[in-house]
């Protein structure tokens, strides 16, 4: 039997080339190899308040993306957090044996309850229904990066806690990640990771921009004050900036760093930028087409959606069932 894998993404803001090169690649590469749920987590999206027709629309276009993009239904099971009840009614029944603590320590939540003075406690919460995503499939396998390996934790340490209160119900997930892919700074700021909150003009690249938008993007990206790329200067570069315009064109590419050492080195930055959005828009050619081809079929994306949650509606179901009899709750199954 294959392991399971899970992993979600929020259907706000505009998927970017960090969004595809760190995770959304990944998931279409190894889907063939897990058992794989991947999820669209809009319930992790109202945490702050989203214009609702304006949601609705975005987690229909990003369930086409991730289509476009190759996540294959026959062999995946592409869903709809809010679709699958379990997914609340776990995350209540968790967050009564999670201590405060634990949640009050999150990085994520420190940084927004000190930036805003009142926030919702969908963001304190917010981790608990993370845990539940994962913990309500038995999922082995979760693929995220850095900034959500503390989430990752937590959810171990709760369904620790669980076991150990209950008798043992859930499987604890692996924390040895290998499947995330590179790690995407913004074109603007390239000491800050590529993110789609960002909303400055220049700072990502979307899936869906035009060549001509793409091309403006990366030339106008952070450099440094050197005139061209050299890989063993004493004065450090190349720069942060420099670094991550090659490592988009390496991700798109797969060339290997001698490859791109050789070819790069000496090059004026107007020149990198040039064949940096090349390879940009030639790498999302196919996925755009692919993109327009599915959404003109909006019946196409809800009978793959649908086909998703009842699919894996049952295993969710059986861990509720499962979690209700440990605890003592009502069930009538």
């Amino acid at each position: 039997m294959k392991a399971r894998v899970l992993s979600g993404i929020q259907p706000t803001g505009s998927p970017h080339i960090g969004n595809y090169l760190g995770a959304l690649k990944n998931w279409a590469k190894i889907q063939y190899d897990y058992d794989s749920i991947y999820c669209i987590v809009d319930l992790h999206a109202v945490t702050v308040y989203q214009q609702p027709a304006e949601l609705r629309a975005k987690i229909e276009e990003l369930a086409g993306m991730l289509l476009a993009i190759g996540i294959d239904p026959l062999h995946s099971s592409l869903v709809v957090q809010s679709a699958i009840p379990q997914h609340a009614e776990l995350a209540w029944m968790l967050t009564c044996v999670t201590p405060l603590g634990w949640l009050e320590r999150m990085t994520q939540f420190k940084a927004k309850s000190q930036a805003q003075e009142t926030i919702g406690d969908g963001i304190l919460q917010y981790p608990v229904l993370m845990a539940a995503d994962i913990l309500l499939y038995q999922a082995a396998i979760v693929p995220v990066g850095d900034d959500q390996s503390q989430h990752l934790e937590l959810a171990r340490d709760i369904a620790q806690r669980f076991n150990s209160l209950y008798g043992e119900t859930f499987t604890m997930p692996a924390t040895h990640l290998p499947t995330v892919g590179a790690r995407i700074m913004g074109l603007d700021d390239p000491q800050k990771k590529m993110s789609k909150s960002e909303t400055g003009s220049g700072h990502a690249v979307s899936l869906l921009d035009p060549p001509a938008v793409i091309r403006k993007k990366i030339l106008r990206a952070t450099t440094d004050s050197n005139p061209a790329v050299e890989f063993d200067s004493p004065a450090g570069h190349p720069g942060p900036g420099v670094r991550n315009l090659l490592t988009i064109f390496q991700a798109f590419t797969g060339w290997s760093d001698d490859n791109t050492q050789a070819h790069f080195t000496g090059m004026r930055y107007g020149d990198l930028k040039k064949q940096v959005a090349e390879a940009v828009i030639s790498a999302l050619e196919p996925i755009q087409t692919r993109y327009q081809e599915i959404m003109a079929d909006r019946g196409f994306i809800a009978r793959v959606l649908a086909n998703g949650a009842e699919r894996i509606t049952p295993i969710a179901q059986d861990t509720v069932n499962k979690v209700k009899k440990a605890m003592g709750l009502y069930s009538d199954s």
